[in-house]
């Protein structure tokens, strides 16, 4: 579904990501793991052809700098960023509904109303501004007006940042209820929620892939996830803990 070789995105002599490969398949949920400004959310916007970048970005075989912003989204490309960007002066129904303007004759992965579903807390909402929804709201509807479009790859920037933790649970419960129905790219910092719901994690610092496996592998080194990442540690650094972490178990420390 996705394939990304050698990406490199630069901001004039900065490289906010530096040669990363990464690949999403047609069933998998992918998380993108990291601290602030590790160049994950630059990932994303390069995926959706939103930053010129180098190396190649394949969606469905097609390199998205070719087919376009515009393009990508009309053929199931739909990226959810940080900071929600609800319409504010549309009603919830209303913002929502917008997304089925992307859909393009595919079948969404929930309908409007399942919407309402997945998330109760925007049902006594509907007719309520978008200006005058909270945080933990508005994700609601920036995910549920991603659903409508009938996402064949849902990228995901950050879904949890900023809100409550009982908000990020539910956010987190809604997504585990779609993820068979959507193949997903999620970047999160919140390691433990990203692992519970991935088949796959990769770790991204200073712009370079520290670690990646398998959710199980992952949460393995959980703890060094978050002590390391938290640091915002250099990727070579990383390995070489790895590394002394496996040397210990294999002495049986």
């Amino acid at each position: 579904m996705l394939e990304v070789r050698g990406l490199s995105v630069n901001y004039g002599a900065i490289a906010a990501v530096d040669r990363i490969d990464l690949q999403v398949g047609a069933h998998e949920v992918v998380s993108l793991l990291g601290p602030n400004g590790a160049g994950k959310t630059s990932t994303l916007r390069a995926i959706s052809a939103l930053t010129k970048y180098g190396g190649s970005i394949r969606f469905d075989g097609a390199e998205v700098s070719k087919v376009g912003i515009e393009g990508c989204a009309l053929r199931g490309l739909i990226h959810v960023p940080e900071g929600r960007r609800v319409f504010p002066t549309l009603t919830t129904h209303e913002n929502i509904l917008l997304g089925t303007t992307a859909a393009k004759g595919r079948t969404p992965v929930v309908a409007v109303d399942e919407v309402y579903d997945l998330f109760p807390a925007l049902v006594p909402l509907k007719e309520r501004a978008g200006w005058a929804l909270s945080g933990g709201q508005q994700q609601m509807v920036a995910i549920g007006r991603a659903l409508v479009a009938a996402p064949r790859l849902l990228l995901l920037d950050e879904p949890s940042l900023g809100l409550a933790p009982i908000v990020a649970k539910a956010v987190f419960g809604a997504l585990r209820q779609i993820r068979d129905r959507t193949p997903i790219l999620l970047v999160e910092q919140n390691t433990v929620q990203a692992l519970r719901i991935c088949d796959r994690a990769a770790a991204i610092v200073g712009g370079r892939i520290a670690l990646s496996g398998t959710s199980a592998e992952m949460s393995d080194r959980s703890v060094l996830l978050d002590s390391y990442l938290g640091q915002g540690m250099a990727h070579q650094e990383i390995e070489a803990a790895v590394e002394s972490q496996r040397a210990e178990a294999g002495n049986g420390h």
